[in-house]
C-alpha cells in the first residue's frame, strides 16, 4: 500500500503522501553515498601537485583541509575521515577507482578495513582508466565482486538491501555514454578516444548480470549519462549525475526523461563547484582559440574576490543553499511516481568527500582565520567555517534518518570534535 491519501488544494484530485523513507528501506543511511577519492600521497606527491603545484603549500585544491595535504594510506587520516563521516550520518563510500593495480585499486583493503570498523559500507565509481576500459567493464564489475566483497565474506561491501534476505550491488561509471566525435568552437571536428558503441556496452552490462544472477536479487549499473535513449540501449539500469553544474531545477526534466524509458535515476547532494585556480598563463588564441578561461564559483557562476571576507561568507552560504537546494530536491524526486518508486530504488550520493581539486568536498577546511600568511599569500578559497558543509549534511539526514532502525556500531572518540 503506497500510502495514505489527500485531497490536493483545489484540484479536487487525490494524491499519495509518501511514507517516510525510514519506514521504506530497513538500511537508509546505506542509500546516502560520499563520493570518495583514495588518491592522495606525499611520498612522493601525488594529485596535490597536479597542474605544476608544489606542495605542502601549493596544493591543487582550491581550499586548505583541515588536516593538510595528507596520504590517502594514513591511517590516521582514514580513521579521521571515518568518524566525520559516521558523524554525519552517511553510511557508505564510493570509491574512485581506476583500475587493477593502480594506486586506487591497492588502496582498497586498507581503506575497507577502517571504514569496516566504523560501519560504513563501500562500493566503487569505475573511472576512466584506459580508452578500451569499456572492454573490460564486466570483468572489472566481477573482479570488484570477488576480491572485495566475496574474498572477503562481504564484510565491508555496499549491498542494499531489498528485503526478504534479498541484496543488490551497486556500481557507478564516470565518463560512459560518449558522442562518437565532437566539434570545438572553430567548427573542427574531433573522433572521442573512448567512445564506445551502445551494442558494445550492451554486451559488458548483459555478461555482468549473467554472471551474478544467482547470487543477487539484482545487480544496479549506473551511468553518469543524461542520454537515457544511449543509456537503456547499452544495457544501464539507470542514470546518476555527478556533475554539480548540473542544478536541481534541471533534475525534474531529467528524471521524467528517464522514468519515460524506464530508467533509475540518482542525483547527488552537493554544494556547487569551486576549482582550484589555474595560475598557468591563459593559452594564446594560437594555440587553443576556444580556450573560456576558468570555470567560475558555483552556485552564482560569479569569480568572488576572495581577499574579501564578505565574499568568503556569501559564498559559504551559497554552497549550504545548494547543499539544502539539492538534499530536498533528489529525495523528493525520489519519492514521486517515477521508475525508482515503481522499481523500489532510493539512493543518493553526496559529491564529494574530498575531491579537493573541484572543490565540492564535504571534509573540513581549515577555518579562514586560521590560514597562515603563507597560505593566504597562495590564494586558498577557505570559509569562515571549514566544517560548516558536514555539520549542514548532518543537521538535514537526521531529519530524514530518525526513525530508521540503528545499526550495531563502536563509538569513537573524534580527534576533531566539529559536529558537536
Amino acid at each position: 500500500m503506497p500510502g495514505a491519501q489527500h485531497v490536493g488544494p483545489g484540484t479536487g484530485q487525490r494524491t499519495a503522501i509518501p511514507r517516510p523513507l525510514a519506514a521504506q528501506y530497513a538500511d537508509l543511511r546505506r542509500r546516502f553515498v560520499f563520493e570518495y577519492y583514495p588518491w592522495y600521497d606525499t611520498d612522493p606527491w601525488y594529485h596535490w601537485n597536479e597542474a605544476g603545484r608544489t606542495p605542502p603549500l601549493d596544493i591543487a585544491a582550491s581550499s586548505m583541509p583541515r588536516l593538510g595535504p595528507y596520504d590517502s594510506y594514513d591511517l590516521r587520516v582514514l580513521e579521521q575521515h571515518a568518524r566525520w563521516i559516521a558523524e554525519a550520518g552517511v553510511g557508505a563510500i564510493n570509491l574512485s577507482w581506476w583500475g587493477r593495480g593502480d594506486y586506487t585499486d591497492l588502496a582498497v583493503p586498507r581503506v575497507m578495513d577502517v571504514m569496516r570498523d566504523h560501519d560504513i559500507k563501500v562500493t566503487f565509481h569505475l573511472e576512466p582508466y584506459a580508452d578500451d576500459r569499456s572492454r573490460r567493464y564486466a570483468d572489472d564489475v566481477l573482479y570488484l565482486l570477488r576480491e572485495y566483497g566475496e574474498k572477503r565474506r562481504w564484510d565491508a561491501f555496499l549491498l542494499l538491501d531489498e528485503g526478504n534476505g534479498r541484496v543488490a550491488p551497486v556500481f557507478k561509471s564516470f565518463r560512459t555514454i560518449l558522442p562518437r566525435e565532437v566539434q570545438d568552437c572553430l567548427g573542427r571536428v574531433f573522433l572521442v578516444p573512448d567512445y564506445t558503441a551502445d551494442g558494445d556496452w550492451r554486451r559488458q552490462t548483459d555478461g555482468c548480470r549473467e554472471q551474478t544472477r544467482r547470487d543477487f536479487s539484482r545487480l544496479y549499473l549506473l551511468a553518469d549519462s543524461l542520454d537515457v535513449k544511449r543509456t537503456t540501449h547499452s544495457g544501464f539500469d539507470g542514470l546518476a549525475v555527478y556533475d554539480n553544474f548540473v542544478e536541481p531545477a534541471q533534475w525534474p526534466r531529467i528524471a521524467d526523461d528517464a522514468t519515460g524509458w524506464d530508467l533509475l535515476f540518482s542525483f547527488n547532494v552537493n554544494p556547487g563547484f569551486d576549482r582550484y585556480p589555474d595560475r598557468t598563463p591563459a593559452p594564446p588564441p594560437s594555440v587553443d582559440p576556444c580556450y573560456g578561461g576558468p570555470l567560475p564559483f558555483a552556485p552564482g557562476g560569479t569569480h568572488p574576490d576572495w581577499t574579501d571576507t564578505s565574499a568568503r561568507a556569501a559564498a559559504q552560504d551559497a554552497a549550504l543553499a545548494r547543499i539544502s537546494e539539492s538534499f530536498a530536491s533528489t529525495i523528493a524526486l525520489q519519492q514521486q511516481p517515477s521508475a525508482n518508486s515503481s522499481r523500489g530504488l532510493f539512493l543518493v550520493y553526496v559529491n564529494s568527500f574530498n575531491e579537493w581539486h573541484e572543490g565540492h568536498q564535504f571534509e573540513p577546511a581549515k577555518d579562514a582565520a586560521n590560514l597562515t600568511p603563507d597560505e593566504r599569500r597562495v590564494g586558498y578559497h577557505n570559509p569562515p567555517d571549514g566544517a560548516a558543509r558536514l555539520r549542514h549534511l548532518r543537521t538535514l539526514l537526521a531529519t530524514v534518518l530518525a526513525a530508521a532502525p540503528r545499526h550495531a556500531s563502536r563509538a569513537f572518540p573524534s580527534d576533531h570534535a566539529l559536529l558537536s
